[in-house]
């Protein structure tokens, strides 16, 4: 399934990314936030922001808003592309339908051998616990 976030339904805030990095990292705001509000979003059915809701509900905060932050990279823009691609595999993800299952009966043979190595393993247990007689 193919599907794209608009990029004006997204909304970005940069700041200093933490960790190493020397004065690179003390200098530049490298580190890119993005917000996303599932419930404000018009490229979205009702029935896909409620299965969103549903499904990603761990990773929205209390109002309603995914919040992705990536300071991986040493410049803004890569953060960028990296967090609105991460958002996309977000979203595709929580709007996939799980495959129905198909309830199957195990083959014939598959019973019999699983009978068979039932009937074995008892037997070496009952073996086991019978008193020895001399």
């Amino acid at each position: 399934m193919k599907f794209l976030i608009p990029w004006e339904e997204v909304t970005f805030s940069v700041m200093r990314s933490s960790g190493a990095g020397g004065q690179h990292v003390n200098k530049t705001n490298s580190a890119v936030q993005l917000r996303f509000c599932v419930a404000e979003s018009y490229s979205l059915t009702e029935q896909q922001k409620e299965r969103l809701h549903r499904k990603l509900a761990h990773r929205l905060t209390q109002s309603g808003e995914i919040l992705i932050r990536v300071e991986d990279e040493r410049d803004q823009k890569r953060n960028k592309d990296k967090a609105y691609k991460l958002l996309n595999e977000l979203i595709i993800e929580g709007l996939r339908e799980p495959k129905k299952r198909i309830a199957t009966k195990p083959k014939k043979s598959a019973i019999k051998k699983r009978l068979e190595s039932k009937k074995i393993r008892s037997e070496i247990k009952k073996n086991r616990s019978e008193k020895v007689k001399w």
